[in-house]
């Protein structure tokens, strides 16, 4: 499993017939800006690609993500590999209240745009706490998927999601043969 290198998907590995992808180089590259200690918190976690990595590096991770499969895998990877992982079930677009008040020295949400979740993800940020956000322009359409406007973010909008936060780094435009905006802000 592929847990600390690299970035993009292009960085493969198996593991006991199990594809991983290496975490965001988005991610990766700012790991210096990211706390060595600490809550995580990696949100629409998927295939806990971003969480494994998180955990491996010391922090107390948490992946959350609406598919009962894919916990279950990062459940019983976690324990295999004797990380400090745990993982839920959330929809974050349906469940009330997701996200505690305060708990996280950083959250990482990468390829998921739900905007209604902002403020919720700015209050589960501690004082100084990171988010590292990264996901699909609108432009992506042009190139495939996503195609749905819903999941596509407008030409600087990232920007204006996290406007109560300081943004540390951003980009927007093409990276790694995608369409993307990416932020890494702190909480004042």
């Amino acid at each position: 499993m592929v847990i600390g290198v690299g970035g993009g998907a292009s960085n493969r590995a198996v593991d006991g017939g199990i594809v991983t992808i290496a975490p965001a180089r988005w991610l990766v590259d700012h790991a210096h800006l990211l706390p060595a200690t600490g809550n995580a918190l990696d949100v629409a976690s998927g295939s806990g690609r971003h969480a494994f990595w998180l955990a491996a590096r010391g922090l107390a991770t948490l992946a959350i993500d609406r598919s009962a499969p894919a916990v279950a895998a990062i459940r019983q990877t976690a324990a295999r590999l004797q990380l400090p992982l745990r993982a839920e079930i959330v929809d974050l677009e349906t469940d009330d209240a997701p996200l505690a008040v305060a708990a996280y020295d950083l959250i990482v949400v990468v390829h998921y745009l739900h905007r209604a979740l902002f403020p919720a993800l700015q209050a589960a940020l501690r004082p100084g706490g990171i988010l590292v956000y990264e996901t699909f322009t609108r432009a992506q359409a042009l190139r495939g998927k996503p195609t749905n406007p819903a999941f596509l973010l407008e030409p600087g909008e990232l920007r204006s999601l996290v406007a109560r936060l300081d943004v540390l780094a951003e980009r927007e435009g093409e990276f790694e043969g995608k369409m993307l905006a990416s932020v890494i802000a702190a909480r004042r």
